[in-house]
Order: C-alpha cells, then structure tokens, then sequence
C-alpha cells in the first residue's frame, strides 16, 4: 500500500536550515508529482512547492528563494531543503502524492523556528 513517512523536521533558530526528507513506498515515485504542504496551529494546510514527475518545480510565494524541493527516484525519497528559516515558518510539514485519484498523506513532522 502507499506509504509515506517524513523525517528531519525540529528546532531551529531563526534564520537557520532544515532538511526534510519523504521517503515513499507502495508506488513508484518517479511517475508521480509529490508535495509538501504545511499547517501551524489554528490555520489551515496550505501548499509549500511541488515537483512534477519530469523535475518540474512549483514555489508559494512565501517561500520562494529560500526552500528547494528535489526528488531522488533511485532512493524512492522527496526533499524539502529549508533555508533563512522564519519564526513563520512554524508548523507541521507533510509530503503527498496523488495516486489513482485519491492523496495519501504521512504522518508529518514538526519544524519549530524560535530562540
């Protein structure tokens, strides 16, 4: 079945990096576009950048210049590397992918940005 399992999130000082990591099974990544959504408390998940299936990238204006999404197929695994980390940037981060027509979600990981 499709799985995906997220790693890497924690506690950052502001303007410092974080790499998260989305490692998927049950499905082959290479022929699917993946995401990484975000939601912090009392708001709702919102799309952070996508990548196609042919390496196609897609950037929220709020993290444009500062976040990269990449794909590794070999590894079965997306990266979100996170850089210039805001105190906003808080929140639960979670990848997804659509496959036959429904979105599978993991489970998250909590990035924290403060003192």
């Amino acid at each position: 079945q499709v799985q995906l399992v997220e790693s890497g999130g924690g506690l950052v000082q502001p303007g410092g990096s974080l790499r998260l990591s989305c490692a998927a099974s049950g499905f082959t990544l290479s022929s699917y576009a993946m995401s990484w959504y975000r939601q912090a408390p009392g708001k709702q998940r919102e799309l952070v950048a996508s990548i196609a299936s042919g390496g196609y990238t897609n950037y929220a204006d709020f993290v444009k210049g500062r976040f990269t999404i990449s794909r590794d197929n070999a590894k079965n695994s997306v990266y979100l590397q996170m850089n210039s980390l805001l105190p906003e940037d808080t929140a639960v981060y979670y990848c997804k992918v659509r496959y036959w027509a429904r979105d599978y979600w993991g489970q998250g990981t909590q990035v924290t940005v403060s003192l």
